[in-house]
């Protein structure tokens, strides 16, 4: 997206607020429509992201106009980071959270979770050979990016079909609380449990932020020498072992608990990350990367499961919204501070980010433990 801007004649400065005006108008798009979800529909949600999308799609691949490319960053569903946006995530796992038994929801949602990460993957790998062949063919830079766009479009084309498609077994159960009790974010019972997660996950999300890929990948290059061929052999093979050991999750889930196994997972990857930078050889640095991806990802599928376990059915959809949302605050306010720590210690990041995650399993397991999803309560328990 940014090279595209670039070849548009964009400066730094332009790109900068049409890329801020994207992330901000994903937030806010995605917090609005999946709020409301379980009560407009959430197949009729589904398809006005599918429309978003298109639209958005289609601007960019048509226009140079800085006007209109900011409308479309801000209300067409494109995301410039290569992440899950728009409220497809929340409405969708809302959805099956409705379709499937308790018993299996973790392992939906796990498979759920490493299919997303796979065809994003294969997107991405898509995006740049066709772009590459393309202009190995003689077309120019900026057309080959169109052609790109003009696809995203005609993806959001085909959402729009395959959502029209749904049966209505995805729509939420009537709520059993008057319109009038139900707040603005969509949520009635569950506002206090969802606000305490909203904020648990913010802080996970807010030290995340301090290690993101991008960072870590850049820390290597400043500690070791590391060149980009060997970058990208590492985190290929470590993003490989967080999409797998997402299907681990739901095994240990199931004898341990949701939070037990969210808590016990993810405590030993933060020690993980403390240790990276203590290693004296890339080898070992390495080595630590790549343990700490075999676990650290095992909470997704267990996070997000629960999220959904613990909200009345009617306001699931909202739940998922307002939590995302939260981690996306969390996670945007953190990377810049990676730089000023950096300055101080290469170690300084990693040991900041390892110590407030762990704060974050030590205040989830106190403040959770208790409240289990109905699986556990009941092991015979059926659809959710």
């Amino acid at each position: 997206m940014a090279l595209y801007l670039e070849e548009l004649g964009f400066g730094a400065q332009t790109i900068g607020l049409i890329l801020t005006g994207t992330l901000a108008g994903d937030a806010c798009i995605s917090l609005l429509l999946s709020t409301r979800a379980d009560r407009f529909g959430r197949r009729r949600t589904l398809l006005i992201g599918a429309i978003l999308m298109a639209l958005g799609g289609a601007t960019f691949a048509v226009t140079r106009q800085t006007a209109f490319l900011i409308l479309a960053a801000i209300l067409g569903v494109i995301s410039p980071t290569g992440n899950e946006i728009g409220p497809f995530l929340a409405v969708e796992q809302a959805a099956l959270s409705h379709l499937v038994p308790n018993q299996i929801r973790t392992a939906t949602f796990a498979w759920y979770s490493l299919t997303g990460s796979l065809a994003s993957a294969l997107g991405a790998l898509t995006g740049g050979l066709a772009a590459r062949g393309l202009q190995n063919q003689g077309v120019t830079v900026l057309d080959s990016y169109r052609v790109l766009f003009a696809g995203y479009a005609l993806a959001g084309g085909l959402l729009l079909l395959l959502f029209s498609r749904l049966s209505p077994a995805v729509e939420a159960p009537p709520s059993r609380y008057d319109r009038d009790r139900i707040l603005r974010l969509g949520l009635h019972g569950s506002k206090r449990v969802i606000a305490g997660l909203s904020s648990l996950f913010a802080l996970d999300a807010f030290a995340g932020g301090l290690i993101v890929q991008s960072f870590v990948a850049y820390w290597f290059h400043l500690r070791f020498g590391v060149d980009e061929g060997v970058l990208g052999g590492i985190f290929f093979g470590a993003n490989l072992l967080a999409g797998v050991s997402a299907l681990l999750a739901a095994r240990i889930a199931a004898r341990v608990g949701l939070i037990n196994t969210m808590v016990l997972t993810h405590l030993p990857s933060n020690i993980l990350l403390c240790l990276v930078p203590l290693m004296p050889t890339l080898g070992l640095a390495v080595a630590m990367i790549l343990l700490r991806f075999s676990i650290s990802q095992m909470d997704v599928p267990t996070r997000q499961s629960y999220t959904m376990a613990v909200v009345d059915p009617d306001e699931r959809s909202a739940a998922s919204g307002v939590t995302t949302a939260a981690r996306t605050i969390g996670a945007a306010v953190s990377p810049a501070l990676s730089g000023a720590l950096l300055t101080i210690s290469l170690a300084l990041p990693f040991f900041a980010a390892g110590g407030l995650k762990i704060l974050y399993d030590l205040l989830l397991y106190r403040a959770f433990r208790a409240r289990r999803p109905p699986e556990e309560h009941n092991p015979s328990a059926g659809s959710g």
